[in-house]
């Protein structure tokens, strides 16, 4: 029986331990994982911090757009998740034209992930697609 008792404490060790290691590889999971309310937040306040309430200005455009892809770059990089990143920033003047976008991805669909967030005001249109792909 005293066999026997070493048997059962070691079960409960053991499940103790498995649980644990499930407990902490869901975290994990949490922490690793591509949210996307997460990402467009990061891309909202991007965009609202450089073009914020100005008018669409020609000669701004290529500063707006740089700004904007490196504080979400920077952003992202804080999060330290295990992914890297592609950002693309679009900004349009509101002149009646058309614009047509379309993005493909060949991955794995549960780790990688995409946002894409359109922003607009009463001059122009941002719009700020990031895609992550786990490493």
């Amino acid at each position: 029986n005293a066999e026997y008792g070493e048997f059962q404490t070691f079960q409960r060790y053991f499940k103790r331990i498995n649980l644990r290691d499930m407990d902490s590889d869901f975290a994990a999971g949490e922490d690793t994982a591509f949210v996307n309310d997460e990402i467009s937040n990061i891309i909202k306040e991007s965009i609202e911090a450089t073009i914020g309430g100005n008018a669409y200005q020609h000669n701004k455009v290529n500063q707006w757009t740089s700004n904007v892809v490196e504080q979400c770059l920077n952003q992202l990089t804080k999060l330290n998740k295990p992914f890297k990143y592609i950002v693309n920033c679009v900004i349009m003047q509101k002149n009646g034209a058309g614009l047509h976008m379309a993005n493909s991805c060949f991955w794995d669909n549960s780790t990688d992930g995409s946002c894409t967030v359109r922003w607009e005001n009463k001059t122009m249109y941002c719009i700020v697609s990031i895609f992550g792909l786990a490493i």
